[in-house]
Formats: C-alpha cells, sequence, structure tokens
C-alpha cells in the first residue's frame, strides 16, 4: 500500500478507493491514514499531498466502486455468487443476511455502513439487491464516504505532524504488516472453512 501511494500518488489513491468500495476488502484505512500523513513534511521522501486533494479524490473513486458494487448487486448479485462465490469467499447466505439486514435498516445502512470497516466494502451489493432508488443511495454514499475518507486522512495527518508516531511507525512497520498478514490470513481460512462445513440440519442427519 506505501509503495502504491508512494509510487502513482493520487492515481493509485483513487484506484484503491474505487477497489475497496466494490466489494473488495482492500484496507482503505491504511491508505487514506498513508495519505494524511503524506500531507505533513514528515514524510520528506513521498509525495507531498493535500488534504483537500486526498478527499476529493478519495470520496470519488469510493462513490464510483460503491456504484458498480451496486450495479452487480441489481442485475446479476447472485449469479455471480452462483459462478464466483467460493473465489470471493461468498455465498448465499451472506446475500441472505445482507437483504435482511437491510430491509430492516434500510437507508441509514447505506449511511452509516459507508464509514465502517470491512461493511463497507460490501454495503452496496444488498442495496442493489433491494433495488434501492439510485438517486438516494448515490447521495447516501457520497456523504458517507466523504466522512470516511476525511476522517482517516484527518488522523493520518495528526499522526503525520506527531514525530514521536512517526518514529516509531518507522520502527514498527515491518512487524505490522507481520500482524496484519496473519490475521488476515486467519479469516480468510476460517472462512473458507465456514463455508464448506455442511448446514447444521445437514450434519444433523449423519
Amino acid at each position: 500500500m506505501q509503495h502504491l501511494i508512494s509510487q502513482y500518488g493520487y492515481v493509485a489513491l483513487f484506484f484503491i478507493s474505487l477497489l475497496s468500495s466494490a466489494c473488495l476488502p482492500i484496507p482503505s484505512e491504511v491508505a487514506f491514514g498513508l495519505a494524511g500523513a503524506y500531507c505533513t513534511t514528515a514524510f520528506a521522501a513521498h509525495p507531498q499531498f493535500s488534504v483537500v486533494n486526498v478527499v476529493i479524490i478519495g470520496t470519488i473513486g469510493s462513490v464510483i466502486g460503491a456504484i458498480i458494487a451496486y450495479e452487480l448487486g441489481r442485475y446479476a448479485g447472485r449469479a455471480i455468487v452462483d459462478r464466483y462465490g467460493k473465489w470471493l469467499l461468498l455465498s448465499h447466505k451472506d446475500l441472505d443476511a445482507s437483504e435482511v439486514w437491510f430491509a430492516k435498516y434500510g437507508a441509514p445502512s447505506v449511511l452509516l455502513g459507508r464509514m465502517m470497516p470491512v461493511v463497507r466494502a460490501f454495503i452496496s451489493l444488498p442495496a442493489g439487491l433491494a433495488e434501492m432508488k439510485r438517486g438516494r443511495f448515490i447521495v447516501l454514499t457520497t456523504i458517507g464516504s466523504a466522512i470516511w475518507v476525511w476522517l482517516l486522512t484527518e488522523l493520518g495527518y495528526r499522526a503525520g505532524k506527531n514525530q514521536h508516531f512517526v518514529k516509531y511507525f518507522k520502527t514498527a512497520e515491518y512487524p505490522i504488516i507481520a500482524v496484519v498478514v496473519v490475521v488476515i490470513a486467519a479469516g480468510v481460512w476460517h472462512r473458507w472453512r465456514s463455508m464448506k462445513e455442511p448446514p447444521r440440519h445437514a450434519r444433523g442427519r449423519h
């Protein structure tokens, strides 16, 4: 993430924000936090960003990615799960649960979901499945995305202004990466195993 943003600047930030909103659990928290830190002079070796530009580009990318997920859910959500669900670690049970959640909480779930880690990557899919009005979906997604991007960017900016944090970050960078990789791998393994297990009623008959 750090390499991509350092190498390709705003272009990388745009595509990261787009993909993280299109049902791909890419850690946008890391991306916008780094971008916020790069708005300071603490990371002199990296491109100098602007908080305003980061928020604008991150919001636009997030909204476009969310619209893609929404349209997929509206026209081909279950067909995609039928064909690619095992690779995406998604099942019809997940879609059923998301539809129940959306039916219960409706429009607020889109706004709040855009500001929640992990959930924000998938919330657009049930909105499309439920055929939520596009205009309302786009407005709520834009507001939620802008708040999320600004908050993370501001946190990164404040951290970048703190020299003690910058020193700690550079020292702990690789251990943090190792912990994140282990946690993600464990989560994917658990998810894969749970999808392979038969339903409870099926296990009870054996």
